[in-house]
């Protein structure tokens, strides 16, 4: 039997999870979406799909075995913790919370769960760590195949920001990515971070300078840097490049392919990050459903990883408020 999926959001990324679900998916049938539109869940759903705009009704539901969180992050922790209490098995979006407080929350409840159950019913969805590129890199670091890791350098641009972004919002929703994916790159936890930002474009909005440049310290040294800019207009890209001992080593490009009429090829940026992440989305999600449907602990990001993260947040964010200065990363 499939296992039977309810997806709560039905925006852009939860409308990519329902149709991954229900089409390159093996093993997964949505069954319920809900959505705060109706409208836009009944589109972004299966016909057979059943539709609300109550997530708890979707929760409770005998008709779902597992639920996707692809709603606004404010209503991650809330939705997760109902997911606990209603003993379901949930892959919530990144970031695991928007605030620190909340993420502790979820953790205890995730560390109550594994101690009455022995397992943990959270999954979180850095997709990135399924991504081919970023799993070559780690394994390029992990064998040590340049020598030993100095540098990282890292570069994420999107087209446009989200409505409503803040310089806050940057961290907690964009570079939380690297947050968590330079610590599982390395191997080793950050300790210290820095925030910057100089002139900022005129297409950001109030409360957000934008491009902004982070620097993180791995507890072993390293050192990773970060641009992140959030309009840069012309597409989505993201790079990473180990600066090594005896080399370096980077993730390749992305561009799609495009046909003109008279024959000649054209490469192009994509507008968003979902062509550039496509494989990882996938992988992901087949991976979560496989090991839900042979009763496994599904190898995904799990509370403590999305933690960690909210922790390296946190202190970006207080190096924001304080000029820039270093700041410490307290995981006590």
């Amino acid at each position: 039997m499939p296992i039977r999926v309810g997806v709560i959001g039905a925006g852009i990324m939860g409308a990519d999870h329902i149709r991954n679900l229900s089409t390159t998916i093996g093993g997964a049938e949505v069954t319920f979406v809900a959505d705060l539109d109706a409208g836009r869940a009944a589109a972004a759903s299966p016909a057979s799909a059943r539709i609300t705009t109550d997530p708890s009704e979707l929760i409770n539901s005998s008709e779902v075995d597992a639920v996707v969180v692809a709603s606004h992050d404010s209503t991650h922790a809330g939705l997760v913790l109902e997911c606990f209490e209603a003993m379901t098995p949930v892959l919530c979006e990144k970031p695991l919370a928007p605030t620190l407080l909340e993420s502790l929350e979820v953790v205890a409840a995730d560390a109550d769960m594994v101690a009455a159950t022995g397992t943990s019913l959270l999954s979180l969805g850095f997709m990135r760590r399924f991504d081919p590129g970023y799993v070559a890199l780690r394994s390029a670091v992990e064998t040590r195949s340049q020598g030993e890791p100095l540098m990282v350098h890292c570069v994420s641009r999107n087209a446009a920001a989200a409505p409503g972004a803040t310089s806050e919002s940057a961290i907690t929703n964009s570079a939380i990515h690297e947050l968590d994916i330079i610590p599982w790159l390395l191997g080793s936890p950050v300790t210290e971070v820095s925030w910057q930002a100089g002139k900022s474009t005129r297409n950001g909005g109030d409360g957000l300078q934008d491009p902004s440049f982070m620097t993180l310290r791995a507890a072993d040294g390293t050192l990773t840097t970060l641009e992140l800019y959030l309009n840069a207009r012309y597409g989505y890209t993201t790079r990473c490049e180990v600066v090594s001992e005896l080399g370096t080593t980077s993730l390749q490009e992305h561009t799609l392919l495009s046909i003109e009429q008279d024959g000649t090829r054209q490469q192009i940026i994509p507008p968003d990050w979902r062509p550039r992440f496509a494989d990882a989305y996938r992988l992901q999600l087949q991976a979560w459903i496989s090991a839900l449907a042979r009763g496994e602990q599904p190898p995904l990001a799990g509370a403590q990883d999305g933690l960690n993260a909210a922790l390296v947040a946190q202190a970006m964010i207080q190096s924001l408020h304080s000029n820039g200065a270093s700041t410490k990363v307290s995981y006590s």
